[in-house]
């Protein structure tokens, strides 16, 4: 099941942005809401109209959130008129983010991760020991999700192929941080923000804020 809290910008425009927001495990939608996120998009100067997703944990389980985004909001959306869709991804809702790019990646424009969790401590270490993502492997340590999830990113840097565009905002003591160093070795350094924190809100919103700065939506 995946639903959803809508907030549409009280900016005109028709290069409307939809973003969908993706939050980490055991988070709420409206979280995104409470701790800023949402007030911050909205304060950007673009019209960024916003779907805070509350995505069943199911649906990471059996591998059916890419589809699942793409038949309940997605579709809808560009039936819509909407032609620039993004995706924001904490935790685990940056897996999520991560999966519909690799699934749909003609659909997105841009992907932001904050803290994505990429796989478990094993697969990483095991990327880590091997030479990192673009080069590593993690054969016999991965689950099918992760498989698919580092295959596309591996395919995106063998490739050079910058579309949808990247973005990584974590914290330096994050738990999940050495995933998150493998991952900025193959983004630009003007995609990546780093900051002191853990895996919490406030450095969730620090971050969200020093990427919005970046101005990723401006075309």
């Amino acid at each position: 099941m995946l639903s959803w809290i809508d907030y549409p910008s009280p900016l005109a425009g028709s290069d409307r942005v939809l973003l969908l927001m993706l939050p980490a495990a055991g988070a709420m939608a409206a979280d995104f809401e409470t701790h800023g996120l949402v007030a911050d998009a909205q304060t950007a100067g673009l019209p960024i109209d916003i779907a805070a997703l509350q995505p069943d944990m199911a649906l990471y389980l059996d591998g059916g959130i890419a589809d699942a985004l793409h038949r309940q909001i997605v579709e809808p959306a560009r039936a819509k008129g909407y032609r620039r869709i993004w995706l924001l991804g904490i935790s685990l809702g940056g897996m999520g983010a991560l999966l519909y790019a690799a699934s749909h990646e003609a659909a997105v424009e841009g992907v932001i991760l904050l803290a994505p969790f990429l796989g478990t401590k094993g697969t990483i270490a095991a990327l880590a020991r091997s030479g990192g993502i673009a080069g590593g492997t993690a054969a016999g340590t991965t689950t099918q999700t992760e498989q698919k999830l580092l295959s596309w990113l591996q395919d995106r840097a063998a490739s050079g192929h910058d579309a949808p565009k990247l973005y990584l905002g974590y914290g330096t003591e994050d738990r999940f941080s050495p995933g998150h160093l493998l991952l900025a070795e193959l983004l630009p350094p003007a995609c990546v923000a780093a900051l002191p924190g853990g895996h919490e809100w406030p450095c969730w919103r620090a971050l969200w804020r020093q990427l919005l700065a970046t101005s990723p939506f401006a075309i």
